[in-house]
């Protein structure tokens, strides 16, 4: 007895899930990336573009037919041959008919087929009609003459072409884009002419380098008349590599003072150039702009007028700024990623394109040539029998009436073959005239004079060649244009420096106790005056420029900045500055200053001490600002205090007792950040009580005012040498009633 244990099949294979997951995604991104995404490069078309071709075909939609409805042909693609989203099919067919979006469309499309401003607001496919363009000849011309291999389509039930047979290399005249799984291919467009001047190039020298191609291929040719700018060099390195970017920018013209945009880069909206151009306006980033008009038509598809404030703008300069700032210039990839002859993928440069392109279309011509020999031996063949039996007619005549098998009678009595036979069986009698007989032989004639170029031309690849080339240059000749876009060497586009686009203006920036701040026009603003929220008031005030920046110290020494044109303006109550920068909780904003970046401020703490620092050491990108004026315990920011010259300005110092300090701000060291040195002595017994109200910066010939109350002293530059000390001593006491201090002031 055998106890061995026999499996037993359930009618499923068992493996383990990493296997079928990896096996899985194997075989869907070999599906996407032959089936869907990459282009097949003889005939430069994607599977679904072929199939909608291939069906308008079978419609009849010819450029010389009447066109039918977009649905229709949608309708035949997906249910012969594309069993995919109808909504997806029609995007297709929709690219294949713009031609903004195609360079040379194949597809006449009589409806609402989208524009440039939005290429996919196109009508639904039941309002539309379309059919085939001249040059989609080009792909159909040769498509039943025994040039392709046929498959069947998904169902088994009807047959669809596996390629087009190309008479030109599509896949450079319209370009593509596609998104595969782990890769990815953007081919732009070329000019025919071009294109075909190479690849008779090609034929004449098949040792020409992709340097001497590209003297015939000077660089993409999109759809639109903008400049392509990428220097020659880059453009040949593209096309050696397959590899690289193109960079392309808008055209404009002067009329009078305005600046007129003709021409946007490839697949640009104008209503988007326009959006962006509009919001640098009003974040106030464009003040040599008044206004901007779109002034676009059916006779003028891109008219974007731009109305400078006066005629003294450099338009140069101006449209060299909005280049770098908007979609007025744009970069394309290229990436010339294709499935070559051998099935596979690869990123090509330009001689294996049009050389293998070049191979293809041999072969085509190859197939047609032959298949066209096939038919006319066949003809020759059937001529052959048929003039036998012209010559034979009696003899013919009699067999067929008086046998009932009469096939296999004239294969015997005058040497035919089957096919031979049944063609003389199957000729009607009005064929039988006596002119007959003339026009079989003048028919084989001609038949044998074709046949002899055919096996001479398939024979010789030289008049191989020459064919090809022949019919190149006619196809060139007849479906050729001019360059759209020109190809124009053009330094880089700089965006300007914002500060240079702020007209210079004088502001005075005021600060509340809040932390609200706001900007008023002109030095001549007395903030005291300006109305403040209820419970808030004026902290400080410091007079600058609209181009300048404006920086805030808080309560913990950490300083942030921002540019002073972009503070609200004086009439409301303004902003807090807690909506711009990003402060630690329980923080405030004690100080504000503003300056050039190279000018030299006193930063110093009630504390008594400060140092000299450089106004960009205050500057930060940062929300949360940056570690400025370290503070010790329980000291609070003072107002920083301008420095003309170090070497003979003095810093005044006053303390809450009535000391004062005068002493060359040469003696306090300069420091990007810090606590600083002592500016001023406070005994150690009056720190908890005693405090530094102030500090200035006096310089010769100016004088320092000092505000008790209500009440103003002023001191001349001589006058604070009765005041003067080293730097870290007490200082002089102020005369009684004017010991307790409220600040200082520069007069």
């Amino acid at each position: 007895m055998n106890d061995t244990v026999r499996p037993v099949f359930h009618g499923f294979e068992q493996i383990p899930l990493r296997e079928y997951a990896e096996r899985a995604y194997l075989d869907y991104s070999m599906y996407v990336v032959l089936d869907r995404a990459l282009p097949f490069l003889g005939d430069g078309l994607k599977p679904v573009q072929r199939r909608i071709i291939y069906a308008m075909s079978e419609l009849g939609l010819a450029a010389t037919a009447k066109p039918k409805k977009s649905a229709r042909t949608v309708g035949d693609v997906i249910g012969k041959y594309h069993p995919h989203g109808d909504s997806a099919c029609y995007e297709a067919l929709v690219l294949m008919a713009q031609p903004f979006s195609y360079r040379y469309p194949l597809i006449d499309g009589q409806g609402n087929f989208g524009s440039s401003d939005d290429p996919k607001s196109f009508a639904a496919m039941r309002y539309t009609e379309s059919k085939l363009t001249p040059i989609a000849e080009v792909l159909l011309g040769e498509l039943g003459q025994g040039t392709v291999d046929w498959t069947p389509n998904f169902d088994g039930t009807l047959e669809e072409p596996a390629w087009m047979p190309a008479r030109l290399p599509h896949l450079l005249l319209n370009g593509t884009t596609g998104i595969a799984v782990g890769m990815a291919t953007d081919v732009p467009p070329h000019n025919l002419g071009e294109i075909v001047s190479a690849c008779v190039r090609l034929l004449d020298d098949p040792e020409a380098s992709v340097r001497d191609l590209c003297e015939h291929v000077r660089g993409p040719d999109y759809p639109t008349e903008a400049e392509i700018i990428t220097p020659a060099a880059d453009l040949l390195a593209l096309y050696e590599t397959g590899l690289g970017s193109v960079r392309a920018r808008a055209t404009f013209t002067r009329e009078h003072a305005n600046i007129v945009v003709t021409a946007l880069p490839y697949q640009v909206s104008p209503s988007k150039v326009i959006e962006q151009i509009a919001a640098q306006m009003r974040a106030k980033k464009l003040p040599w702009l008044e206004d901007i008009r779109d002034e676009s038509d059916h006779a003028n598809p891109t008219r974007i007028v731009l109305i400078p404030r006066s005629s003294r703008v450099d338009a140069a300069q101006l449209m060299g700024h909005l280049f770098a700032t908007t979609d007025l210039e744009k970069s394309y990839r290229v990436n010339m990623n294709v499935i070559g002859r051998d099935g596979r993928p690869q990123v090509k440069h330009l001689k294996q394109l049009l050389g293998e392109w070049l191979a293809f279309r041999a072969d085509t011509v190859t197939r047609r040539l032959q298949h066209r020999l096939d038919k006319v031996e066949r003809r020759l063949h059937l001529l052959e029998g048929l003039l036998v039996a012209f010559l034979n007619l009696d003899e013919v005549i009699r067999i067929i009436r008086g046998e009932d098998e009469p096939k296999p009678v004239l294969m015997a009595r005058f040497g035919l073959d089957e096919e031979q036979a049944d063609y003389i069986l199957d000729t009607r009698l009005r064929q039988l005239a006596r002119l007959e007989e003339m026009k079989i032989r003048g028919e084989q004639d001609e038949l044998d004079s074709e046949r002899d170029r055919l096996i001479a031309t398939l024979g010789s690849k030289a008049k191989l060649k020459k064919l090809i080339k022949d019919e190149l240059l006619a196809d060139a000749k007849k479906f050729g244009d001019a360059r759209r876009s020109p190809l124009v060497a053009r330094e880089a586009a700089h965006a300007i420096d914002e500060t240079e686009l702020v007209p210079s203006e004088p502001l005075t920036i005021v600060l509340s106790d809040k932390g609200w701040v706001r900007a008023a026009k002109g030095h001549d603003v007395d903030p005291a005056t300006l109305s403040y929220r209820e419970g808030d008031g004026l902290l400080a005030a410091v007079r600058g420029r609209s181009t300048q920046q404006v920086a805030f110290i808080d309560s913990t020494g950490r300083s942030y900045s921002t540019a002073a044109h972009t503070l609200p303006g004086a009439r409301g109550n303004g902003e807090p500055l807690t909506g711009r920068f990003s402060p630690a909780s329980g923080v405030s904003f004690r100080a504000l200053v503003t300056g050039e970046s190279d000018s030299r401020f006193v930063l110093a703490s009630s504390h008594g001490y400060g140092f000299v620092t450089r106004f960009e050491n205050l500057l930060s990108r940062q929300k949360a600002g940056k570690a400025l004026k370290t503070l010790t315990s329980g000291a609070k920011v003072l107002q920083p205090a301008a420095v003309g010259n170090p070497t003979t300005d003095r810093v005044v110092a006053v303390t809450s007792a009535g000391h004062l300090l005068a002493f060359p701000v040469s003696e306090l060291p300069e420091l990007d950040r810090g606590k600083g040195n002592k500016i001023i002595e406070i005994p150690r017994g009056k720190r908890g009580t005693e405090r530094v109200v102030a500090v200035a910066v006096v310089p010769p010939g100016g004088a320092l005012a000092v505000h008790s109350g209500a009440r103003t002293m002023t001191l001349s530059f001589r006058d604070l040498d009765a005041y003067a000390g080293p730097r870290a001593t007490r200082g002089g006491l102020l005369p009684r009633g004017w010991q307790k201090v409220d600040g200082l002031a520069v007069v």
